[in-house]
């Protein structure tokens, strides 16, 4: 009797909790089963070592429930923000394959739960007092092509509001195992009576195949991480068993298609060079023409080889737990920027160093009748070109067919069609040429990736451990819950802040200048709401000033001072802050209401365009002067991006957030997929 299941080992390494709402007990389940089928049963578990916190933090055992084939971590304690808690277990799930069948051609479905309990008073049973119903879930697709071999990192991170990190590593191969012929057969294994005359050989053909597959994809990753870590492996009996197949008797039809076999040392590094990908033994002619006997000892032998190096990386796995999990974590994030790019958009736009002169005298800024620079005028709307583009595309992704040879995050894979699309502009900068200068020394400067640093991050890079600070800041009327995976900073401390440096005390922050490294804007007002074309917004900031009287709002329209170029905002654009960052990203979008699009994006508007009055002029100036500090001399190239976030509004339905854009500027906060689609493809920019 022969069974054959593939075999799921799910390593649990670390709960990190960023900022649960609630504190208590908390505990994952975690459940495996066929796309369309039955569920995976938990067959081993593994407790590497023992929680280092204590029992005031961790409470009872893990446990497997074999009514629902599930199995639940150990119960722990969440008190505070930024917790860790080490559960170091690796527990394996088996999924046998159908009755008479090869190596599955349907998918696998790993659902991880996040159970919560409150804490309860001495003489309470912890287990009975978890919520029926998860308080989080996080789904994973294993597509077949995986199911032979994978070894790979897997972050849960549930959802925004419970603000978590589990990492997770998951290891899959293709085994062979015996079972008791006195017991009863279950229906839905692939369990072979070797004796049976209708047996079909083809199905015994694709699993040899198939432990063939598995056993090269677990020698090349044993030995690419070996290497990986520095770490020799122990394989002092697989060269017998190799030598086990070299002896194999074929039959005189088979024979003509076997290469010669050459006597050579056999270890990690060169088991991979004479034994993987062996063609004999992947030529189904050859393997067709075997007897059943000997295709049956085929069958053993490969299999028992999967099994041999199964137990090796286990082991393995075991004593360099750390080094592998942080291999596979950098294997990981290489591989999201191109499995993500379905939601990707890439283009290159041409930013000009200037759109007008900023050298305007003082009759230009009063002259409102005329003599004013000609402006280029935009004929298309940027908002109405950008909103079809992204329809576009997503009209081009209900058409895929979604295909990867990695785990697929269930949260993105799940309903692509619900998911962002991110149009990405990598911007060049092209210099504002006057009359008198020589196009020769004027390069346009390519801002994108893989330009070359700016020198004083150079130096700072060298440093083999930089303390790294990221700094949020909300907009107006937020919470510091809306920005909870950091610091929430209130935005009058902004404005202070600033008008201290007019003061004179602008070296409180000059000691920091040079570690400044990204610049990331969410939908910022940064050419403020001089031309807002939001009617109903518009209305609203009318209200807001002449019932609340807020700073922030007054210098956002302009209106805290009769004279534009003495208010504050227009003075703000004249600071060189971000001249100052290496990376700058925007980010918007044409279904945001409440930020003018242009605005957001540092870039004239249509309005602003056919505006040769006083205020076109001193808008352009603003404009101009952001774009000044964005451009660099030849030996200073900096990043520019600008990103377009066109989100799935579908179920919003029309209501009065949707009318006003509200709902789309707030979707920047409650989906937080757009920003791991930015921040995994594009890493050095967040390192």
């Amino acid at each position: 009797m022969l069974e054959a299941v593939h075999e799921i080992a799910i390593y649990v390494h670390r709960f990190h909790n960023l900022d649960l709402f609630q504190q208590g007990w908390y505990q994952i389940k975690i459940r495996t089963k066929w796309e369309d089928g039955d569920y995976g049963a938990p067959s081993r578990v593994f407790q590497y070592e023992a929680p280092e916190l204590g029992s005031e933090y961790v409470c009872g055992m893990w446990r497997i429930d074999e009514t629902d084939l599930s199995f639940f971590t150990q119960a722990f304690r969440i008190k505070y923000a930024r917790q860790d808690i080490f559960l170091s277990l690796m527990v394996c799930f088996n999924l046998p394959i159908t009755r008479n069948e090869g190596p599955s051609s349907s998918a696998v479905i790993l659902k991880f739960e996040l159970l919560h309990a409150p804490v309860l008073e001495n003489g309470f049973n912890l287990q009975d007092s978890f919520d029926s119903c998860p308080a989080a879930v996080h789904e994973f697709r294993l597509p077949p092509e995986v199911l032979l071999g994978l070894h790979s990192y897997c972050p849960v991170h549930f959802d925004s509001f419970h603000a978590v990190l589990v990492d997770i590593s998951i290891h899959i191969s293709l085994l062979q195992g015996s079972v008791d012929t006195s017991e009863e057969v279950p229906s839905d294994s692939f369990i072979e009576d070797v004796t049976s005359e209708d047996h079909d050989e083809s199905k015994k053909v694709l699993l040899v195949k198939g432990f063939l597959t598995a056993r090269d994809i677990l020698l090349e990753e044993l030995q690419n991480i070996s290497k990986a870590i520095n770490q020799d492996l122990d394989m002092n009996d697989f060269p017998s068993m190799l030598e086990d197949n070299e002896s194999f008797s074929f039959c005189p039809s088979a024979a003509d298609n076997v290469e010669s076999s050459v006597e050579v040392p056999i270890n990690i590094q060169n088991v991979s060079e004479k034994w993987l990908g062996v063609s004999k033994f992947q030529n189904e002619e050859v393997l067709n023409s075997l007897s059943k006997d000997e295709l049956l000892s085929l069958l053993h032998s490969f299999g028992s080889q999967v099994v041999y190096l199964w137990g090796i990386f286990q082991k393995f796995h075991r004593d360099h737990k750390a080094s592998i999990l942080d291999f596979l974590r950098e294997q990981w994030a290489v591989g999201r920027r191109s499995e993500w790019s379905i939601w990707m958009v890439y283009s290159e736009a041409l930013m000009p160093h200037q759109y007008i002169s900023s050298e305007v005298d003082s009759s230009s800024h009063h002259n409102t009748c005329g003599g004013a620079p000609a402006l280029q005028k935009l004929t298309d709307d940027p908002i109405e070109t950008a909103t079809k583009r992204a329809e576009l595309h997503r009209q081009s992704i209900s058409q895929m067919k979604m295909t990867s040879c990695a785990i697929q995050d269930m949260q993105i894979f799940g309903d692509p069609l619900r998911t962002p699309i991110v149009i990405v502009e990598r911007v060049r900068i092209a210099p504002f040429l006057s009359s008198n200068q020589d196009h020769k020394d004027t390069d346009i400067k390519l801002a994108g990736i893989g330009s070359k640093p700016i020198k004083k991050f150079d130096s700072l890079r060298r440093n083999s451990r930089v303390l790294k600070v990221v700094v949020f800041v909300h907009g107006f009327q937020g919470h510091h819950l809306d920005l909870r995976l950091g610091n929430g900073i209130k935005t009058g401390s902004r404005s202070n802040f600033l008008h201290k440096k007019e003061d004179g005390q602008e070296s409180i922050m000059e000691p920091y200048l040079k570690y400044l490294y990204t610049y990331v804007s969410v939908s910022g007002p940064h050419l403020g709401y001089l031309y807002s074309s939001n009617s109903l917004f518009n209305s609203g900031l009318w209200v807001l000033k002449k019932l609340r009287g807020t700073p922030c709002i007054h210098q956002l329209t302009f209106s805290d001072d009769p004279d534009i170029e003495n208010t504050f905002l227009y003075k703000l654009c004249k600071q060189k802050t971000l001249e100052n960052f290496r990376n700058i990203i925007l980010l918007s979008s044409p279904q945001d209401g409440y930020v003018p699009y242009h605005s957001a994006r540092i870039e004239m508007c249509q309005a602003s365009s056919m505006d040769q009055t006083r205020k076109g002029i001193l808008f352009m100036d603003m404009l101009n002067n952001c774009l000044e500090q964005m451009y660099t001399s030849s030996s200073e190239l900096r990043v520019i991006m600008r990103c377009d976030v066109n989100f799935d509004m579908s179920l919003q339905g029309r209501s009065l957030d949707t009318v006003i854009g509200r709902a789309a500027h707030i979707e920047f906060l409650d989906s937080d997929t757009f920003a791991r689609l930015i921040m995994w493809s594009f890493p050095d920019m967040f390192r």
